[in-house]
């Protein structure tokens, strides 16, 4: 066990976490799955597919476009029918993506060579297998795994933390993915502690996840190399700065990175993937997704395969309530509010939550009181009250003095808003304005 420290300001919103105890059920194949070619945060892949081929399930249909990019595989066999513009559900508009009329075979191509004994292959030959399988950050962020596994050269990696906080509240799929593949979690770990040379590991999980602490305890107790650090449940506790701050005491500098500070965090679904890539050769084109809220009849895990649309998902749960009012991909502090059904997930999406005109606040909001608590509660120290005033004076140039581009979007500062003030969502825009010069 770690001792902990603790880092600055964050909430404690309701856990909410009422899928915790339904295991992993897997989602029937879909009639079809659409595909985006943007899956993660750098540049898209490029399509290697043509209207009317036949592809096979683990298949490679896109490859990268460059270091941060990652190629993407089919998810099921069957037919390519349409390479087109189809609605995104993170940024929100049209984007190319390749849809797949399914042959209800499941054919599985089946890759040359695995890399069971990993130890006996190179680091870099681990990476690029990584790259291969298009395996990035699980935990939202979508970041290509093989980046963050290949520092430069004159930076010592001595720290890797696998994250299994799950502080948002509803999602439940890392939990269960702990619970059931608890051993596959642990090997991926093994596996990127030596790809970076790194002699210890840390597996963080939030206290309010018992079982599988229970289940972990028993497993590190017989790898020395790798400790349980049990958190204090505390939103953004899965942040990786913050969750940095509270295992090593080491705070990332602004404009930083994890491995300024000798540390890599990935998610705890991002190790098992790692696992599955390295030992058995499976790409990733499924993940865990945690289906919650009043909005739909039975909420559920389930192992969905990307390119899933979210009105399959909503029938595979027995629907949507009659009072459905919004759905969300993510959690919901950080989470994406959608405008159709007929979008896919995406590998980066880690739940889908339907909630009733009951469970959503009137957003209309209000001028800032000056009242302190968004500063207060802000993880990074930040002034979220002066950037919202500046941002929605349109005041881009004034609101960089209070540094946006080191807001982590967590949502502290617009859950504790008395105003209601959409203070992460202005705060997101600069950064794009910012971003464009």
């Amino acid at each position: 066990m770690k001792n902990l420290f603790t880092f600055y300001g964050g909430v404690h919103p309701p856990d909410q976490k009422n899928t915790s105890n339904h295991p992993i059920e897997e989602m029937p194949i879909p009639e079809k799955v659409v595909i985006p070619l943007i899956q993660h945060t750098g540049i898209p892949s490029k399509p290697l597919v043509s209207l009317g081929d036949t592809v096979l399930e683990n298949q490679k249909i896109a490859e990268a476009a460059g270091h941060i990019s990652v190629p993407i595989h089919s998810s099921v066999s069957g037919k390519v029918t349409d390479i087109r513009a189809f609605l995104h559900p993170v940024i929100g508009k049209p984007v190319e993506s390749i849809v797949i009329e399914c042959d209800g075979k499941h054919r599985v191509f089946k890759p040359e060579k695995t890399h069971v004994d990993y130890y006996r292959y190179s680091p870099k030959d681990l990476i690029q297998v990584i790259k291969d399988a298009g395996i990035v950050g699980l935990g939202g962020a979508a970041f290509p795994t093989h980046v963050k596994l290949s520092p430069p050269k004159d930076v010592i990696i001595n720290n890797i933390i696998i994250n299994g906080a799950e502080c948002e509240p509803f999602l439940t799929a890392d939990d269960r993915l702990m619970r059931e593949y608890s051993k596959e979690v642990i090997e991926g770990t093994k596996i990127i502690m030596y790809i970076m040379d790194a002699m210890k590991g840390f597996v963080a999980i939030e206290d309010n996840k018992q079982p599988a602490i229970e289940i972990f305890k028993k497993i590190v107790f017989n790898e020395p190399n790798i400790d349980l650090a049990v958190l204090p449940t505390h939103y953004p506790q899965g942040a990786e700065k913050q969750l940095i701050k509270v295992l090593l005491n080491r705070e990332v500098p602004s404009g930083g990175l994890p491995l300024h500070v000798g540390v890599v965090v990935d998610n705890v679904g991002t190790a098992y993937s790692i696992n599955r890539a390295v030992k058995e050769g499976e790409n990733l084109y499924n993940r865990i997704v945690t289906v919650a809220g009043n909005g739909i009849e039975t909420p559920k895990n389930i192992k969905v395969r990307v390119g899933t649309l979210i009105s399959d998902i909503a029938k595979f749960c027995g629907g949507t309530t009659k009072d459905l009012a919004q759905v969300i991909m993510g959690g919901p502090m950080m989470g994406i509010a959608q405008t159709s059904l007929d979008v896919p997930v995406l590998k980066g999406t880690s739940g889908i939550l339907f909630f009733t005109k009951n469970d959503i606040i009137d957003r209309q909001y209000f001028d800032c009181f000056r009242c302190g608590k968004c500063i207060r509660v802000c993880p990074m120290e930040l002034f979220p009250n002066a950037l919202s005033i500046y941002i929605e004076n349109g005041r881009i140039d004034e609101a960089k003095a209070f540094h946006p581009l080191d807001c982590i979007e967590c949502g502290c500062c617009a859950y504790t808003c008395p105003a209601q003030r959409p203070i992460v969502q202005q705060i997101k825009w600069a950064k794009t304005q910012i971003n464009k010069k």
